[in-house]
């Protein structure tokens, strides 16, 4: 299906965020978001109202054994908020690797650990927005 898709990382401190183009090809990260923000969701609806989503993911941050833990009890939650104040679909993806897999490409690609802290969130977003897009077909 034709058309955007964002995701989110959330996170205590900071959310991820990345969209795609509206092929669905390529993901792209953005700024992220600070979680305790108080005009957090005004934020998040200027982001859809910009970009005009298909589909909402966000990381659902298991354990490495599949487990479910605090974190995803939090990423419910934000989930659950999104599903109620947007009409949007919301899909849950398993995000067990991305920061890992996002902390790796920006150390591939020359950043420091410090220089690419301000980076990572919106990366494993980028991570969850691919395993999402892939889910599709």
């Amino acid at each position: 299906m034709r058309g955007r898709r964002i995701a989110f990382d959330y996170g205590d401190a900071r959310i991820g965020v990345a969209i795609c183009d509206p092929d669905g090809i390529l993901a792209t990260p953005l700024p992220f978001l600070d979680s305790r923000h108080p005009k957090l969701l005004g934020q998040i609806e200027a982001l859809l109202d910009e970009y005009q989503p298909i589909m909402i993911y966000v990381g659902e941050p298991k354990m490495l054994s599949g487990d479910a833990g605090t974190a995803v009890d939090k990423a419910t939650t934000f989930a659950r908020t999104l599903i109620e104040k947007f009409d949007i679909p919301v899909r849950l993806v398993d995000e067990r690797l991305s920061t890992v897999s996002a902390a790796r490409k920006l150390r591939e690609s020359g950043l420091s650990a410090k220089d690419s802290k301000s980076l990572i969130d919106s990366m494993a977003a980028v991570a969850i927005l691919e395993n999402g897009l892939a889910s599709e077909d």
